[in-house]
């Protein structure tokens, strides 16, 4: 299998060292492609440095690591050399399929990948079009980097809400509880953060490991009338507000970047 990866920014550079790392890509089937070519001298060690056109045209799959902006301009760049039966695979959620298809007609998919598959635990979602035949070949390449989950198009937007945005959703709530537990108390606040951290990790390792809910874990750590008990009232009775108002900030964003990159097509 021949994969090509265009756009070396934050993802697609994520992408290329993680499947080269895999050790089931050689360099000779690994491609790159980017605007700034400077940027690729690193990326040489393990892939073959090409233009959007050439890495379209060897490629099996070819991951489309660009913003919403430069997407249209790139797809009409390798229309011309794509073969019918590559793969294209886009990193954007915002436009559609049917809008893509505007210009290229050739299979497509869609992937969002976790930050936290650079530690090899991405919740990689993936939709694909009705072109698709075949979704192994995609789906085996994105194990590399954690655990893979296939959607309907029309949930990519939810669903990249719960993996792809939540590790800076769950930072932000650890971090404001961090802050606000040092005012109550005189540990350093490096040893606070891991702690919490650690704890972080560990339950969810715990409930996954022990197939838990969170019901379970709320009712064997918050005892009738006990301490903990009066902190999870506060979580249930408070928190459920801001989770509302954060999904519909983040889903209504997600709506309106979608309008704008649509009439660029």
């Amino acid at each position: 299998m021949k994969v090509g990866i265009i756009g070396y920014g934050s993802m697609g550079k994520m992408l290329l060292w993680k499947f080269s790392e895999a050790g089931n890509i050689a360099k000779q089937d690994l491609f790159v492609s980017n605007r700034t070519v400077e940027k690729l001298e690193k990326a040489s060690d393990i892939a073959q440095i090409m233009s959007n056109a050439e890495t379209a045209e060897n490629s099996d799959i070819v991951f489309l690591c660009v913003r919403p902006a430069d997407l249209k301009k790139v797809l009409e760049e390798i229309s011309g050399t794509v073969r019918s039966d590559t793969l294209l695979v886009s990193l954007n959620g915002s436009i559609s399929f049917e809008t893509i298809h505007k210009i290229i007609s050739c299979p497509m998919a869609k992937v969002i990948p976790s930050l936290t598959a650079e530690i090899l635990r991405s919740q990689t979602l993936v939709c694909f079009d009705e072109k698709v035949t075949d979704k192994a070949p995609l789906k085996k390449l994105l194990g590399y980097i954690g655990d893979v989950i296939e959607l309907p198009e029309n949930e990519m937007g939810m669903g990249s809400e719960l993996v792809s945005c939540m590790p800076g959703f769950i930072a932000s709530i650890f971090d404001v509880i961090c802050r606000s537990a040092e005012g109550h108390t005189s540990i350093p606040k490096e040893q606070i953060v891991k702690m919490v951290l650690n704890t972080m990790s560990s339950t969810g390792d715990l409930m996954l490991r022990k197939d838990m809910s969170f019901e379970d874990v709320v009712s064997r750590v918050a005892t009738k009338g006990g301490i903990t008990e009066e902190g999870t009232k506060v979580v249930y009775e408070r928190f459920p507000e801001t989770c509302e108002i954060l999904f519909k900030n983040t889903l209504e964003k997600r709506r309106k970047t979608a309008e704008i990159a649509e009439k660029d097509f």
